[in-house]
């Protein structure tokens, strides 16, 4: 299905208007977001990507629509599992929760631009070398598996090749300067700490991408409606992270639902030319899946301790102020 250019301009434009309006009116100063404010928000962004949905139905087609709605629970699930990492980075970097609003909006920023380009490279291949779906599909099986075995995230900044080559070439002060990214130092800038807790931020997006894209892509190959449903998703995870960060951990079944969805997602890319499960059929396993993992969480609960490590950025960051060995990362 092709769509004119108007309509992507129209949609981007919507996009990066709400971001202004997000940034430069209801978060001009920095603060922390209260629990209701971001609530309502969450509600906002739910109910214009319900409306979004609504509006394919009644404009393109039906079946457009319930490509989208499916195709939007699938991203909106597997980046809730995205809060509990960003989570973990903000506590190890010891970032104050008024300037968190801050790093979220320009990583999801970013992350709406690598998305775009991951969708119409993916699309791109599928629609060239078909057999490439295949390889989707096993990755989708395989990345469900290590999800399911795996007990507990790991934040190791110090092993992300991005930031150490960010490292490399940037350098960074040793404490944070309020919510600047960057501070001016003589005649040039140079990079606060700020700026590596946005690189991390953003490296994770562009890995969960990497799952949540072709999962995407098994329900459609429709580049509009993949983007549409990638950029609602990712939009209402900056709020609904201020919701749901301080009670994430307490669901615990949740990861293991969606390894499922992604081992589901990935078998039926695989029987793509045997058997084509119904768009319906999946939105129902997925819908009953994401239940039965909140529902067992709530009525088994468990005790989880949550560690971590202490705040000290690594060898070859750089501070012109003159500090003790002792200091550590202040707000």
């Amino acid at each position: 299905m092709e769509h004119s250019l108007t309509l992507w301009v129209v949609f981007n434009i919507f996009i990066v208007s709400m971001l202004i309006i997000d940034l430069m009116v209801f978060n001009r100063k920095p603060h922390e977001i209260s629990i209701r404010e971001s609530l309502v928000w969450t509600a906002i962004w739910i109910v214009m990507a319900i409306i979004f949905g609504i509006g394919l139905y009644y404009f393109m087609s039906p079946e457009a629509s319930l490509e989208y709605f499916t195709g939007y629970l699938i991203e909106k699930s597997l980046s809730v599992d995205n809060i509990f990492v960003f989570l973990l980075v903000f506590t190890y970097f010891g970032v104050e929760p008024k300037y968190q609003h801050r790093v979220l909006f320009w990583g999801i920023f970013g992350a709406l631009v690598f998305r775009l380009i991951f969708i119409l490279i993916g699309v791109a291949l599928i629609e060239r070398f078909h057999w490439i779906i295949y390889i989707f599909g096993a990755f989708l099986i395989f990345t469900g598996i290590k999800l399911g075995l795996e007990k507990d995230k790991e934040i190791r900044p110090n092993k992300n090749p991005v930031l150490l080559l960010v490292r490399r070439f940037i350098p960074i002060t040793k404490n944070y300067h309020g919510q600047k990214f960057f501070i001016k130092r003589g005649r040039g800038y140079v990079a606060t700490p700020m700026f590596v807790v946005l690189v991390v931020i953003e490296t994770t997006d562009i890995v969960f991408a990497l799952d949540s894209i072709p999962a995407i892509m098994a329900i459609t190959r429709d580049t509009f409606i993949i983007y549409s449903a990638n950029a609602f998703a990712i939009l209402g995870l900056r709020a609904l992270y201020f919701a749901l960060s301080g009670v994430m951990r307490l669901f615990h079944y949740l990861h293991y639902g969606l390894a499922f969805i992604l081992v589901f997602i990935g078998i039926k890319m695989l029987l793509e030319g045997v058997y084509q499960i119904p768009t319906h059929v999946t939105l129902g396993i997925i819908i009953s899946t994401l239940t039965i993992s909140v529902l067992l969480s709530i009525f088994f609960p468990k005790e989880t301790k949550l560690e971590l490590p202490s705040v000290n950025l690594p060898p070859g960051s750089h501070d012109d102020d003159k500090k003790t060995k002792e200091d550590k990362i202040q707000n």
